[in-house]
């Protein structure tokens, strides 16, 4: 299919966001809402990546098309390291014909499973829903998107009354689906893609990279470069991640990880920060 992003040329002024959220995963934004958004406030280049969502692209590049708004080509893949969360974010393969599909379909249905089995749980340790019937409320969580399960199960918990629903969760087995980061950047090499480790600099329960865990993570899945600019972001660790990518030749990109109007909104970064990444992609910057 024609992309909205074929043959774009870049003002080096242009105003991008490469990391977004909608509705088809944990976000609020519809995409035709953060679409007008970002065309009002004067973007030139935005990526959605919804997480471990493939199977949208070609209706998000309808409407990037419809809109005559460049939209790359993206999808953030749920993984896990040490035990903790990673999240890698892919650019630029073909939305119909991808090696990412398998990997996200797997995480749909084990995500699906898992939510099944903590409602199973439910029931049998006596968690009652006020005269609803919980199969039927944890089957309606397990149609959501795979990575809004596990925050709607505490919602669920919460709108019931329940206290300390985390807790609750944890003994049911709740979890979040991911795939292996070595799996990802294959499927994402094999894809034409590229992969990038997104927001390494995080502490709310991911892996927070330093040099030597960046080190680490490259001997076993060869990521192609580093979320360097994010909200969450020190100007220490903004320096750390693009030395290390300037001295490994590694690419860079900026997102704001919006997931909605009420939350933190796209932010205008310079498409020189991620001129590399945008090149590699085949946008020219003139």
């Amino acid at each position: 299919m024609k992309l909205s992003t074929a043959d774009l040329i870049l003002s080096p002024n242009a105003a991008i966001d490469l990391q977004t959220h909608t509705i088809f995963s944990d976000g609020t934004w519809t995409p035709d809402q953060l679409i007008e958004h970002l065309l009002r406030e004067g973007f030139g280049l935005a990526a959605i990546t919804d997480h471990d969502r493939v199977d949208t692209l070609v209706s998000l590049q309808q409407l990037a098309l419809e809109k005559q708004f460049p939209l790359l080509v993206a999808v953030e893949m749920s993984a896990s390291w040490k035990g903790e969360p990673v999240d890698v974010l892919c650019y630029g393969f073909d939305p119909e014909h991808n090696a990412l599909a398998d990997l996200a379909q797997e995480v749909a249905r084990r995500q699906r499973e898992n939510t099944m089995q903590v409602g199973s749980y439910l029931r049998q340790n006596g968690y009652t829903f006020a005269g609803a019937d919980p199969s039927g409320e944890v089957a309606a969580v397990a149609n959501l998107p795979s990575s809004a399960q596990p925050h709607a199960l505490v919602a669920l918990l919460t709108k019931y009354g329940f206290e300390s629903p985390g807790r609750i969760l944890r003994d049911a087995g709740c979890d979040f689906a991911t795939n292996e980061p070595a799996a990802i950047v294959d499927a994402a090499h094999r894809s034409g893609a590229v992969a990038l480790v997104a927001h390494p600099g995080r502490q709310d329960g991911f892996v927070c990279f330093d040099v030597a865990l960046l080190d680490e993570l490259r001997a076993i899945a060869p990521i192609d470069g580093i979320e360097v600019y994010y909200p969450a972001h020190s100007a220490e660790q903004v320096e750390m991640y693009r030395d290390y990518a300037r001295k490994h030749n590694l690419l860079t990109s900026a997102g704001s990880d919006s997931h909605g109007p009420d939350k933190q909104l796209p932010i205008q970064y310079p498409v020189e920060y991620s001129r590399s990444l945008l090149e590699r992609l085949g946008i020219q910057i003139r």
